[in-house]
């Protein structure tokens, strides 16, 4: 008769459990945190952004102008111009809103008696839909519809209350940002040994020349059309052409969809005025998105990362769904850093420098060192030629 001898079990170490459960607590308390700050993390995120951004500019600043020296100083020309930018922005837009919302309201009682009499273009419209017959038929709806804008108006307020306050606290972190930059470089790449130190270097600034690629880029697009919108506008005798064009320009910094936002709201503005006007703006923004789409971008966009029709969609969906219109706009230069540090990774994976530089097209590439291959098809280390 034999007699099996079961192997003893394996007990867990209570050290193993205990850590387990810390490693999930830990998760989730910092889960919690994220989500609790995640307004103040987005601010970070988005001076990070700005900060990337402006500091070539800041560094350029510095060498040419002030002689290597007194970095303070570059930085504050640098945002100070960049203030006075957004101002003027900001007054380009706000004092034409202003000065035509005036005009607006001082001949609004003539329009809507025009438009009640069906005379023109909007009565005309009016009278077509049978527009007024339908408001008259639901007075009642409208009235209780109106009476519950209160609530959406006091959050609009609070809105615009935020994204004042967000704009300040982005511009302050960025500033100092930038201002210490090269001290928070040196002391987290001397963390690390110094090929490592030296590859992450190398990697930021490809990282940092194709988000300031992408901006000036993006920038230079949105300006060429909105201004060719204001001059179609203009042309055809359309009203408000300098806040619709400048609008135009604005929205068309948002890829892929931006234009075509733009380009409705103007097609419509077309439209009220006159058939042949719409006719015409809409014939221009067809031809436009073909232009953009075929000779600016690629013109524009040739000394940054490129990305791939899909990796663009995924990207700006994702950032829609995290961070709304600001995730958009983030989308193409966040998604080009990525597809820089994969790049740079697989590369080191195989052990040899990029075939293809990583910005641009006679760039050197971030990772300069390899396995480079003798005329007699030996293989040993060497550097790429910068």
């Amino acid at each position: 008769m034999t007699i099996s001898v079961q192997p003893p079990r394996e007990r867990v170490p209570v050290r193993t459990i205990l850590t387990v459960i810390g490693l999930g607590l830990a998760t989730a308390l910092l889960i919690y945190l994220v989500l609790q700050t995640r307004q103040v993390l987005t601010w970070i995120v988005v001076g990070a952004f700005f900060a990337i951004a402006l500091a070539p500019l800041v560094g350029w600043a510095q060498r040419r102008l002030l002689g290597g020296k007194r970095r303070a100083l570059a930085t504050f020309l640098v945002f100070l111009v960049v203030f006075l930018v957004l101002a003027g922005l900001v007054t380009a837009f706000v004092v034409p809103l202003v000065n035509e919302g005036t005009k607006l309201a001082a001949q609004l009682p003539r329009d809507i008696a025009d438009a009640r009499a069906g005379r023109g273009p909007i009565g005309d419209l009016l009278q077509r839909f049978h527009v007024l017959q339908w408001i008259q038929d639901n007075q009642d709806k409208i009235s209780h519809f109106a009476s519950g804008l209160t609530a959406p108006a006091a959050g609009v307020l609070a809105g615009v209350a935020t994204a004042l306050t967000g704009t300040v606290t982005v511009l302050v972190l960025a500033y100092l940002m930038v201002l210490e930059g090269p001290r928070i470089v040196d002391g987290f790449t001397n963390l690390f040994a110094p090929t490592t130190g030296e590859r992450i270097r190398r990697v930021g600034a490809d990282c940092a020349r194709s988000v300031t690629g992408y901006i000036s880029g993006n920038l230079l697009i949105s300006v060429i059309c909105g201004a060719t919108t204001w001059i179609v506008l203009l042309i055809m005798g359309v009203p408000f052409a300098g806040l619709i064009g400048l609008f135009v320009g604005i929205v068309d910094l948002m890829p892929l969809v931006g234009a075509t936002i733009g380009g409705v709201v103007a097609v419509l503005a077309g439209f009220i005025h006159s058939v042949p006007a719409g006719i015409v703006v809409l014939v221009w923004f067809v031809l436009y998105q073909q232009l953009e789409n075929h000779l600016l971008q690629p013109l524009v966009f040739k000394r940054t990362v490129q990305l791939n029709p899909l990796t663009v969609i995924i990207a700006i969906l994702i950032g829609v769904e995290l961070l709304g219109v600001l995730g958009a706009l983030l989308a193409i230069p966040v998604a080009s850093m990525v597809q820089v540090v994969l790049r740079d990774v697989w590369d080191h994976r195989r052990g040899r420098p990029k075939e293809e530089p990583t910005v641009g097209e006679e760039r050197t590439p971030a990772d300069d060192v390899g396995n480079v291959t003798d005329g007699e098809g030996r293989v040993g280390v060497g550097h790429a030629s910068s």
